[in-house]
């Protein structure tokens, strides 16, 4: 393509290739999908492995007190910005001594990435993020992408196959609002199944949750405030516990015991 071959010019359509390939990018990254309440906001990411004998990737990075994303897409290009947005954070506390707004601080890495889009001789960032929050307004869920935009969200999802975790959160979304934290994090494991292939399935090692406001009834030690915290191992199966089987599952079992009954 003649027009692909920098992010500063246009094609002929008006479209920035370079970009729009950055957003390719965040599309191969795994699963990750948010949900937000009117009294938490959660976060839910798929981990992958390189292989047998590796660890699992951090999907999952904690900003704030108050802040956490997840992400999808280039590992490393999340490090350097969830840096950015940690110093933004702390500028916040250092000079007006008080907790940066979720919505100011996604601004923040927005306009950064924007720069990308049209500065010569620059790429854009491969890595799309869900950032969860709560402030003064309470919490919130907010969604970056490499061509600069943010949008919040009631319910997103972003990574492979996310666009069938996007159908179940359209279905559902209409009951999040009052939701219990357990609730709101069942709904969310159930959209961030969708996204997986047909063989695999949650656990304990490939599953990680974010949450911020109050304990729920499975955790100890959380601050009156319910600070941002990850879950990760045994922490997670008290969740994944009240998951509902899919009906598929129960269907595709009864099938198999009826072919080896046949045979």
């Amino acid at each position: 393509n003649t027009y692909d071959s920098d992010n500063t010019v246009f094609s002929p359509q008006g479209r920035l290739h370079q970009v729009e390939y950055a957003l390719e990018a965040v599309k191969q990254g795994s699963a990750a999908v948010g949900l937000c309440s009117k009294t938490h906001s959660v976060l839910l990411a798929l981990k992958r492995s390189t292989g047998e004998l590796a660890s699992y990737q951090q999907k999952m990075f904690r900003i704030d007190d108050h802040v956490g994303i997840a992400i999808a897409g280039l590992t490393s290009d999340a490090r350097v910005l969830s840096n950015f947005m940690r110093q933004q954070a702390m500028s916040s506390k250092m000079i007006f001594d008080r907790p940066v707004p979720v919505n100011r601080l996604v601004s923040a890495i927005a306009d950064k990435a924007q720069v990308n889009t049209q500065e010569y001789g620059r790429r854009p960032y491969g890595v799309g993020f869900l950032v969860i929050g709560q402030d003064q307004t309470g919490p919130h869920l907010y969604e970056f992408s490499p061509s600069g935009n943010s949008y919040e969200y009631y319910a997103m999802s972003i990574g492979a196959r996310s666009q069938s975790a996007k159908t179940y959160l359209e279905k559902h979304y209409e009951s999040f609002a009052d939701a219990s934290l357990e609730d709101l994090v069942r709904h969310g494991l159930h959209a961030l199944r969708e996204t997986l292939q047909q063989d695999k399935e949650l656990t304990i090692r490939n599953t990680s949750i974010g949450l911020v406001g109050p304990a729920g009834a499975s955790e100890k030690n959380v601050p009156p405030g319910g600070s941002f915290r990850i879950l990760e191992g045994e922490a997670v199966e008290p969740f994944l516990s009240t998951m509902v089987k899919k009906e598929g599952d129960a269907a595709l079992r009864t099938a198999d015991e009826d072919v080896q009954m046949a045979g």
